[in-house]
């Protein structure tokens, strides 16, 4: 990895041509090829991890996902391979041995309009298993810049950071990491609704997006047809008789691909919920519950949560599924709740 030789002078510069670049193919394809010279440029050098792999983050982690398996638990446990990020994370004080060209990148891309993000995905490859005591070390390199793309959400590009993490010096693991930093599509409208929420904040405001669709595949196909039949499936593995949800191809308790279905009685608890009040969307009226039930079979979903104002919401609150026609075309399984 070689290191960032950008000034953030340059990058100021840089930005400002970016914003009449971007305007055109040509333009578009000069300012890619501003964002590939960060290609190689360290995001990350020999950061530490805050804390060594440790029992007690094991726990609250299997705790939080539901995650049962002896692996992690007892004499000679190992962490569950999906932490590998959780144990490079600096927390809101962040890591001091983050690079300036990481920086730089996202401030050329935000001169040139690019200022809202979002994660898209990660990609992870695990090479051996952490054990308590362990410590972190890891190197991060910015691994590719996309061109210029445009998306549901906006125009933007795609960045993606490999993270290599090691125990004890021993390569241990790789994480792959990618953002959008975009241009919004509906950036006017966005700024249109916060101002008429501002102005009329006791009033609910009027629809006028669609609610956002289901991504149906083959994997949870099945799940949906329920739905519309007004049930609530669940997977069973017909080999361990374990449950599972959401819908996966195999199970994670024995690894068998065979599966059948049981309908959920409907009956749930709230295990945990968020109400959301900002940002405003068009399909949503603010404030709402979003919570994660857990059923009475054990399996628990995210859904949303009615019958009762959003601030009534509480842990452990009795909930009933129904079903929400949301519009002609979609109906949602949702939990309604009861003050009483």
């Amino acid at each position: 990895m070689t290191a960032s030789t950008t000034s953030t002078a340059s990058t100021a510069g840089t930005a400002s041509t970016a914003v009449t670049a971007a305007a055109d193919e040509e333009g578009a394809a000069r300012f890619h090829a501003l964002l590939k010279a960060f290609e190689g440029q360290p995001a990350a050098t020999a950061g530490q991890g805050r804390d060594a792999v440790n029992e007690p983050m094991i726990r609250h982690w299997c705790e939080a996902m539901g995650d049962t398996n002896p692996a992690y638990t007892g004499p000679g446990a190992i962490a569950p391979p999906t932490m590998l990020q959780a144990w490079t994370m600096g927390g809101l004080s962040g890591h001091a041995g983050r690079s300036s060209a990481y920086d730089e990148l996202l401030a050329l891309l935000d001169g040139a309009g690019c200022t809202s993000v979002v994660a898209t995905d990660c990609e992870q490859e695990y090479l051996r298993p952490l054990r308590p005591g362990d410590a972190i070390t890891f190197d991060a390199v910015i691994e590719s810049v996309s061109p210029r793309k445009t998306t549901k959400l906006g125009t933007g590009h795609f960045v993606t950071t490999r993270m290599d993490v090691r125990a004890n010096g021993e390569v241990a693991g790789t994480h792959r990491f990618r953002i959008l930093k975009y241009v919004p599509a509906a950036k006017k409208a966005a700024e249109q609704v916060v101002q008429q929420a501002a102005a009329q904040p006791a009033r609910p405001s009027k629809r006028t997006a669609q609610r956002p669709r289901p991504v149906i595949n083959r994997d949870n196909q099945g799940f949906w047809e329920g739905v519309r039949e007004h049930k609530l499936l669940i997977q069973r593995c017909t080999a361990c008789a374990t449950l599972r949800f959401p819908w996966l191809p195999g199970c994670n308790d024995c690894a068998s691909l065979d599966w059948d279905t049981v309908e959920a009685s409907g009956a749930g608890t709230v295990f945990s919920y968020v109400v959301m009040h900002h940002p405003p969307f068009p399909a949503f009226d603010p404030p709402y519950a979003v919570a994660l039930v857990e059923l009475a079979e054990g399996v628990r979903m995210v859904s949303n949560i009615t019958g009762v104002p959003s601030d009534k919401v509480r842990i452990g609150l009795p909930v009933q599924l129904e079903f929400l026609r949301v519009d002609e075309e979609l109906e949602l399984p949702v939990f309604r709740g009861s003050e009483a």
